[in-house]
């Protein structure tokens, strides 16, 4: 199945309007079944009823002569139908006395010179039975007949026949109406199943743009007015958030609190080292020392990552937070008068995460540049081209280059393991960018390392989730 045609089956909206669209249509099969019959059984009952009456009254004109011949005064007949040839209306007297039977004895003037031709068929006295059968001119009749005995060795069949055409369009009308109708009550059912499908789903929608805007960050939690029944998955689902939070900042706690713990006697130790000197253990103890400072420093930068990423509801102007940081860096370095430019900045860009993250990046990239570059260090922030999708957030790039010496392109990946320090002499641990990869990845995010286009220098391009502006 494609992935098209699975989420259309998948969709709670198109289960509910198939479901609807198959119970409505059988509805409306069944109500068209039920009603045609009902119709047709009723016009017939009407027709038999007429008919019925007809052969009453021919009945009632029915007698015998002297020599006990049947006789029917067709003049005092009320229907004029009876004298008109091939009307539409008719009847015949058949003699089924057993010596002497003979069909189409009488017959009315309306037969002209044809007779019906009845099945052959027993009646019991005063009972009336009805056929169907072939009239003149390819017409359909429908015959109701019943014996007449005027004494016990004559047996009279009277029969009396009525075209059933008008009948049969009468029908006809009635199905083109009846299906014209439920077409249109279907449609108009469909119509209201859409309605109240659109209405009944809009609370899902609504949940579904809060979660859109927390997601991008305009709201730390699910706001809106919902039904009970939706309410209760909101408050439960901010209840959860709220339990999160409350996990993060604990953790935060805990990684602070072991930084402490573990930093004061490393520092103890370090200081001790530097004034006792007289067994050639001061070195030895100082490199451990260091050692262990790079893996608290790397082990609390990933436990902190772990905790503070894919909170939701998170969003961070990412032009303010640089411009607070090249502040910091322009006092750090002022002896050296380097010009930290932020060029082009587009400040409507947020990035979707945590605003220590993004200073831990952005910092940790920012320093390593201004520790390289010779005289200026350009920043530059604009949001990645295309428009986010609603399962995904836009992007956006921070560029940070620097005038220093640079490095050869096989070396650029090396310097993205943790504690790899191209040039000892500088300052630092040679976690920074190693840390600024993982922060990266975790957000799903990109860092790369290049030449400039000048061809001397460093730049460092950084790829992170933004926030809808």
């Amino acid at each position: 199945m494609k992935p098209g045609v699975k989420g259309l089956m998948g969709s709670l909206r198109f289960r509910l309007l198939a479901a609807t669209v198959l119970g409505v249509s059988l509805a409306m099969v069944l109500a068209g079944v039920v009603l045609n019959g009902l119709f047709q059984e009723h016009v017939m009952r009407q027709f038999e009823k007429g008919l019925a009456q007809q052969l009453d009254q021919v009945t009632a004109r029915l007698s015998a002569d002297a020599q006990g011949q049947p006789l029917i005064d067709a003049q005092s007949l009320s229907d004029p139908r009876w004298q008109r040839p091939y009307s539409g209306l008719y009847w015949q007297l058949d003699d089924v006395t057993p010596t002497a039977g003979r069909a189409g004895v009488l017959r009315s003037r309306s037969l002209w010179d044809t007779q019906l031709a009845l099945p052959a068929d027993v009646l019991r006295d005063g009972e009336i039975h009805a056929h169907e059968l072939p009239g003149p001119g390819d017409t359909r009749l429908r015959v109701l007949e019943r014996t007449v005995r005027p004494d016990e060795r004559v047996r009279w069949r009277l029969s009396v026949a009525a075209d059933l055409n008008d009948t049969h369009e009468a029908v006809a009308g009635f199905q083109r109406v009846l299906v014209a109708s439920l077409a249109a009550l279907f449609l108009l059912l469909l119509a209201a199943a859409w309605a109240q499908v659109a209405v009944g789903l809009r609370p899902l929608m609504a949940l579904q743009q809060g979660l859109n805007t927390l997601r991008e960050g305009r709201s730390p939690r699910l706001t809106g007015d919902f039904p009970s029944e939706v309410q209760a998955l909101v408050d439960n689902f901010n209840g959860v958030l709220d339990r999160n939070d409350e996990v993060v900042g604990r953790a935060r706690t805990q990684a602070g609190n072991l930084a402490h713990a573990l930093k004061t006697p490393l520092t103890v130790l370090d200081q001790a080292s530097r004034q006792t000197d007289t067994t050639g253990l001061a070195p030895l103890v100082r490199e451990q020392v260091q050692l262990a400072r790079r893996h608290i420093d790397w082990h609390l930068a990933r436990a902190r990552m772990a905790a503070s990423t894919g909170v939701p509801g998170q969003r961070v102007p990412v032009v303010h937070t640089l411009q607070g940081l090249v502040r910091v860096m322009q006092r750090v370095h002022a002896e050296r008068q380097l010009a930290i430019t932020l060029e082009g900045a587009d400040e409507r860009v947020q990035f979707a995460g945590e605003s220590q993250d993004l200073q831990e990046m952005l910092g940790n990239v920012l320093d390593n540049a201004c520790q390289w570059a010779h005289s200026a260090v350009r920043i530059r922030v604009q949001p990645v081209p295309g428009v986010p999708s609603s399962a995904s957030l836009g992007m956006c790039r921070v560029e940070i280059e620097d005038d220093g010496p640079g490095m050869p392109a096989e070396q650029m990946p090396r310097v993205l393991q943790r504690g790899v320090r191209l040039d000892e002499s500088v300052p630092g641990s040679g976690l920074g960018l190693a840390i600024v990869q993982d922060l990266v990845a975790v957000y799903g995010g990109d860092l790369q390392l290049q030449t400039p286009a000048q061809g001397r220098g460093l730049q460092v391009t950084l790829t992170l989730p933004a926030a809808a502006a």
